[in-house]
């Protein structure tokens, strides 16, 4: 599956756009809780809702299979999240979520793991999302100044706050390396 025609393009300015509102420089570190109180959707870990036991049995039935989601409840967005992840990774999920929301996904497909329903949407905006996710943690001007300073994904990654997965998707996806190397 392949992103839209100029949607790269339209994320990096729309995360910029953003990091402005908060009033963030390009290459500042994003606090995923700030922009979800600006864009004023409430983040609840799911401990709140389910117990801990439950969401160990949901990860032991199959792994990764919740890691956030977003509910709607009278016009009001939330995004339950998993105490179980690590910060870098709760991160990324709630920039994912908040993503849905920027780009006005339809939350409609319903799928259910053992016994809980979880709302999705199609897969090619799960993959909007993931790409407009991490645009808003590392977005390009950001990464090259971490590539000027001869940072690697590990140093981003702890830089930043997300996971070293999320910032080798998006110095691999930019090509922020190679740009460097070039000069």
């Amino acid at each position: 599956m392949t992103l839209p025609r100029g949607f790269k393009a339209n994320a990096e300015r729309e995360a910029l756009r953003l990091r402005r509102e908060l009033q963030l420089g390009d290459t500042d570190a994003l606090d995923i809780d700030d922009l979800a109180d600006h864009l004023k959707v409430k983040i609840v870990s799911a401990e709140k809702l389910v117990t801990r036991a439950r969401l160990e049995d949901l990860e032991r039935v199959q792994a990764y299979a919740f890691s956030a989601a977003t509910f709607q409840i009278a016009d009001r967005n939330i995004v339950v999240t998993n105490p179980l992840r690590t910060p870098g990774r709760r991160a990324s999920d709630v920039a994912h979520e908040l993503s849905h929301l920027v780009l006005k996904h339809d939350l409609t497909e319903i799928r259910e793991v053992s016994g809980m329903p979880f709302r999705t949407c199609r897969p090619d905006e799960e993959e909007q999302a993931t790409a407009f996710g991490g645009t808003l943690m590392l977005p390009r001007p950001l990464l090259l100044g971490a590539v000027r300073r001869e940072w690697g994904p590990a140093q981003i990654a702890e830089r930043y706050g997300v996971t070293e997965e999320m910032a080798r998707y998006r110095y691999n996806t930019t090509g922020v390396a190679k740009q460097i190397r070039a000069r």
